[in-house]
């Protein structure tokens, strides 16, 4: 009994209780010991912060690149959120752009060369779920990790499901076989070791990567076009007659058009004419005489060729490449006009008012961000030569082109009265970088480059099967060939090791330009551009 009144109870049972449980001790102990501990805290993170640069409090140093802002959270960072593309934009857009050239749709046309594939995306990825900081002083931010890449990628990594390379358009615009060229240029060159007969062309870039564009004068020049090279005894015709007949030189001169300036310096004693008929020899590469005689001919089998006659070549260029065809019209139109400025001949000056128009609207077209860039201006629009001709003329004109043109055909295709386009770059991978300096040290070219059989054939080139060497096959190793020593145990088979993803700075005018989203100033466009200067003329 006496026990309970000591401890007291609890509940209609009254179970008994100490009474300490009923009446807690005091806690200003414990409330001293925790302001100890946050003012030791504070004291912590005030030393990190002004002595450390928050390295005790923060996810880890940023990279060397950001190292000044280590102190300035709210640079970067949201408040109490994560990092802001918009920030980024401060120091990496050109003068404080909105985030334009580092848009996820910038990474891509980057890579791709393709603006016609550029979509804007409505949540667009933020900077920072890919370029990862606070690893360290010496992480590279760029190198994005695999788990990036495949979140939005399905195949799984390079050695499993990785799709085909995909490459460049096939070159049909050339005839060309590489066994009997590496014969002659071994021949030639006195070489024994057949891969430096490859390299006389094929001349890499300092940074090893890629190679230079092939050029005629410094790779073909040696044996092609000779001071023998001629062309048949071709028909002539009068100026304005609708024959199957060339121009003489004597017509080009007399007409006082764009190719007057020219006709007027080019060397008389390389035509022989005799009667009605005409040889010239020597022929030069894009030989001026043979080049305006076929433009001739392709005005009369088609008079819609709008601005394909400002062309040297056919208007096949690949995806994102344009702005070739439009530089190219613009050099014809300069010429031209270089050539009639000063004529005092009313005619003359009409030519000229319509040469600098249509110059003028070439100009703006390339210049003016919202006017979309289309190679179909420059297709011709007829699909076969104008019936009104009548089929015993238009067979008699197409004989012409094929013997005017005949000498050219033994390297280049001719379609539709018009040289088709060589492939003068030879980069070939569209979407990833390949350094051939690193892999030489392994293997050599042809260990890859093995699709055109050269060491089998090389000795025998009339046993080669013309299917097997022909200028539409890039001769490219298929991609097990790079899976069998880029796997987890040889060589590094991360994404970034050949996607190094990202915007080139030096063509950061060029995409801001082409990266504007308002779809009715994008569609906008000169009416003028469909007129040229050989209209009325």
């Amino acid at each position: 009994m006496s026990n309970q009144s000591k401890k007291g109870s609890f509940s209609d049972l009254e179970l008994p209780v100490a009474k300490k449980y009923l009446t807690p001790a005091r806690r200003r102990g414990l409330l001293w010991i925790g302001a100890g501990a946050a003012a030791l805290l504070l004291a912590v993170a005030a030393w990190d912060f002004l002595g450390r640069q928050g390295e005790l409090f923060t996810a880890g140093p940023l990279s060397s690149n950001h190292a000044t802002f280590g102190s300035d959270c709210a640079a970067c960072h949201q408040p109490f959120g994560e990092v802001a593309s918009d920030r980024c934009s401060v120091c990496h857009e050109k003068y404080g752009d909105a985030l334009g050239v580092y848009t996820f749709a910038a990474h891509y046309v980057y890579r791709s060369n393709d603006f016609q594939r550029v979509t804007t995306a409505e949540n667009e990825t933020a900077c920072s779920a890919c370029h990862l900081e606070h690893l360290g002083r010496e992480a590279e931010i760029t190198l994005v990790s695999d788990a990036h890449c495949l979140s939005c990628h399905d195949f799984g990594s390079f050695n499993r499901e990785h799709p085909p390379f995909e490459l460049a358009a096939d070159d049909a615009g050339l005839v060309f076989t590489h066994i009997h060229h590496v014969r002659e240029v071994m021949q030639q060159q006195g070489l024994v070791d057949v891969e430096r007969a490859c390299l006389h062309c094929h001349n890499a870039q300092p940074d090893g990567k890629n190679f230079e564009p092939i050029d005629f004068d410094r790779h073909c020049d040696a044996c092609h076009l000779t001071t023998t090279e001629k062309t048949p005894r071709l028909p002539l015709r009068e100026p304005g007659e609708t024959a199957a007949g060339v121009l003489s030189l004597a017509s080009f001169q007399a007409d006082g058009g764009p190719a007057a300036q020219w006709a007027f310096y080019t060397d008389p004693n390389e035509y022989r004419q005799l009667g009605r008929g005409v040889t010239k020899s020597p022929l030069h590469h894009e030989d001026r005489w043979v080049m305006e005689n076929l433009r001739a001919l392709r005005r009369m089998l088609y008079p819609d060729a709008g601005l394909a006659d400002l062309l040297r070549s056919s208007a096949d260029v690949p995806a994102g490449e344009t702005r070739v065809l439009y530089e190219e019209a613009l050099a014809t139109l300069r010429e031209a006009a270089t050539g009639l400025r000063g004529r005092p001949e009313p005619e003359i000056q009409e030519e000229l008012d319509r040469i600098e128009q249509l110059l003028g609207d070439l100009e703006r077209a390339l210049q003016d961000p919202y006017t979309p860039l289309d190679e179909t201006d420059f297709f011709l629009a007829l699909e076969r030569p104008d019936p009104g001709l009548g089929e015993e003329l238009v067979a008699e004109i197409e004989t012409l082109v094929n013997d005017l043109t005949g000498p050219c055909q033994r390297c280049h295709a001719v379609d539709r009265a018009t040289f088709a386009r060589v492939q003068k770059d030879q980069r070939a991978l569209r979407r990833a970088e390949f350094d051939h300096r690193a892999h030489i040290l392994q293997v050599r070219c042809l260990e890859c480059h093995a699709e055109i059989p050269i060491l089998e054939h090389l000795d025998d080139e009339e046993s080669t099967d013309v299917a097997e060497d022909r200028a539409e096959i890039q001769n490219l190793p298929a991609i097990e060939s790079c899976q069998a020593c880029h796997e987890p145990r040889q060589a590094s088979n991360r994404c970034v090791t050949c996607h190094y993803f990202h915007p080139n700075k030096t063509r950061r005018s060029e995409l801001l330009l082409y990266l504007d989203t308002d779809e009715g100033r994008n569609r906008a466009r000169e009416e003028q551009t469909s007129q040229t200067f050989l209209q009325g003329g």
